[in-house]
């Protein structure tokens, strides 16, 4: 008889569950549901630009709508029925972190919290922990610098500590009240298995690795003495804390009876333990040593893994290297940029007043347009720079801008910004000895956008794949969650088995190529300079030197 897995994947703006076939990866049933409250799921303060909360009400009501829902799509289309489910596995956004009770509870819950934004849960890409990040890595480096070696030399104000820290600051009587802070990777595992304490709260190591500084050889998380350096009541929520947090090929629970029935589902069913969108999206594409995995969506994370029976190196600025983060018995990579489907996403909205019909419109002009031909040279950093610079404080920057510019090159002009940004990735991790032979794409830019795809072949100057699954996280949420009800001993066969790519591949165009390689060394100048790198060259030429080019390419 068939099984089924279900993974369910938290996104930045909606959740999504997908019904799989645990022998072929056959996706029989999906479902979407985006959260209600605040702009597109996202709570904001007109005060802050830097701030970003979410709704933990938001994640449960729709919980039960998106499950049921794909379930009776799989019923309709495949004949599954509730007890041919064996597993459940989870991916969210992170670092998400959620301020709970003693009762596992959020605390936007009670009533004296309500109104606080701090009470919420704190989304991935809330930057309002930057002094806070930089503090903490000032303080790393003369205390601990093993501890910033692993996460590329800078702690991030994405990141867990920053944001407890921040919330600490200004928020001191919320902080004194919880009991623990959850990251929402954690968290719905936990409320799934009905579990009722934060001590009972399995953490994955995902989550913890990368965003916590925890590492299994310092004892877990960042000890006590270093936080209570930052703030004694971090040493001393520390102390409330796991001391070891786990895989995906390990389980947070069973279903409980309550959550079974409000999903369709038997109870007793294993969950399994939760992990980031990004690097279950790695595991949906099919990631093994060699291969880079671009996860590309408002943001794209990049993820690698590498066996861990050799030295991995530590690689400055890049933003995590965890044993186990994305696969067991491997080391995980994590580097990313802080926005990619955004910047294109505010241009078209903020900027032109258009939605999905202008982007269309935009796109078709802009494939029509040569390479170099406008003379513009963006830098991808609207949302701030997550590597090789790890500063939130920077911004976007347009350069070559004359009175003939149009709305299509400078279109344009972000989408190559954005390669560009990758292709700095890529050379920072090849430079330290991780070789890359082939790179998947996943998501709905790389699904949709032939334009992007075939910028990032030529800019890159390497082949494209695009992974065979449209929902490549919520995928590897459900092969966890086939690993979990014992489909598999291992993870690597349930990739195998589940996952795949599609037959078109984007070829780099030579003619592309060369000039991109001069248009490249220009965005390093702009990179370099901006971002502060030491002996960085002068900006002086810059703009004139891209005229020179598009009188060539003209």
């Amino acid at each position: 008889m068939a099984t089924y897995s279900l993974g369910i994947d938290y996104g930045t703006n909606s959740v999504r569950a997908l019904v799989v076939n645990t022998a072929n990866g056959a996706e029989v049933g999906e479902a979407v549901v985006h959260y209600p409250s605040g702009a597109d799921g996202i709570l904001l303060a007109s005060h802050d630009h830097n701030l970003a909360r979410q709704s933990p009400e938001d994640y449960l009501k729709c919980l039960a709508q998106v499950v049921q829902a794909a379930l009776r799509q799989a019923r309709a289309q495949a004949g599954v029925r509730a007890r041919d489910v064996i597993g459940i596995g989870v991916d969210t956004t992170g670092s998400t972190p959620i301020p709970v009770d003693e009762r596992n509870q959020p605390m936007c819950r009670q009533r004296q919290f309500r109104k606080n934004l701090n009470a919420y849960a704190w989304l991935w890409k809330d930057h309002t922990a930057f002094e806070e990040a930089a503090r903490i890595t000032a303080l790393a480096k003369k205390m601990r610098p093993h501890f910033l070696r692993k996460c590329g030399g800078v702690y991030s104000s994405e990141w867990y500590w920053a944001k407890l820290w921040h919330c600490l600051k200004v928020a001191p009587d919320l902080f004194a009240a919880t009991q623990a802070w959850l990251e929402l990777e954690d968290y719905i595992p936990a409320v799934l298995c009905g579990v009722k304490t934060p001590a009972e709260v399995v953490r994955g190591v995902c989550a913890a690795g990368h965003k916590a500084m925890y590492n299994r050889r310092w004892g877990g998380y960042p000890d006590t003495a270093f936080l209570a350096k930052l703030d004694p009541r971090l040493a001393r929520l520390r102390q409330r804390m796991n001391t070891k947090a786990l895989a995906i090929d390990h389980k947070a629970g069973r279903l409980s009876p309550e959550w079974a029935a409000a999903l369709g589902l038997p109870d007793g069913l294993s969950v399994a333990v939760g992990a980031f969108d990004a690097h279950l999206g790695a595991v949906g594409a099919g990631v093994k040593p060699g291969t880079l995995v671009k996860i590309i969506g408002t943001s794209t994370c990049d993820i690698m893994v590498a066996r861990n029976t050799g030295a991995v190196p530590d690689i400055p600025g890049v933003c995590g290297i965890v044993e186990g983060s994305v696969l067991p018995g491997y080391v995980g990579i994590e580097a990313g940029q802080s926005a990619v489907g955004d910047i294109f996403r505010w241009f078209v909205t903020n900027v032109c007043q258009g939605h999905d019909a202008l982007q269309v419109k935009l796109t078709a002009e802009a494939r029509r347009l040569r390479p170099g031909a406008s003379g513009l040279l963006a830098l991808d950093w609207n949302n701030g720079n997550r590597t090789i610079l790890v500063d939130p404080q920077l911004t976007g920057l347009m350069v070559g801008q004359t009175l003939h510019t149009t709305r299509a090159e400078i279109y344009r002009a972000l989408l190559e910004a954005t390669a560009f940004g990758a292709l700095t990735i890529i050379n920072r991790i090849e430079e330290y000895g991780v070789r890359i032979k082939r790179v998947v794409c996943c998501g709905g830019i790389a699904e949709k956008n032939e334009l992007f795809m075939q910028i990032y072949a030529d800019v890159l100057n390497r082949p494209m794949t695009i992974s065979r699954s449209a929902q490549t996280c919520a995928l590897g949420a459900a092969i966890a969650g086939a690993l979990a009800g014992g489909a598999y001993p291992r993870i690597e066969p349930a990739i195998a088995a589940m996952t795949g790519v599609k037959a078109k591949v984007y070829s780099p165009l030579p003619r592309h190529v060369a000039i991109y390689r001069k248009l490249y060394q220009q965005y390093k100048v702009l990179h370099d300079a901006f971002g502060g790198v030491a002996g960085s060259a002068t900006m002086a030429k810059v703009m004139k030197d891209l005229l020179v080019l598009k009188q060539k390419v003209s």
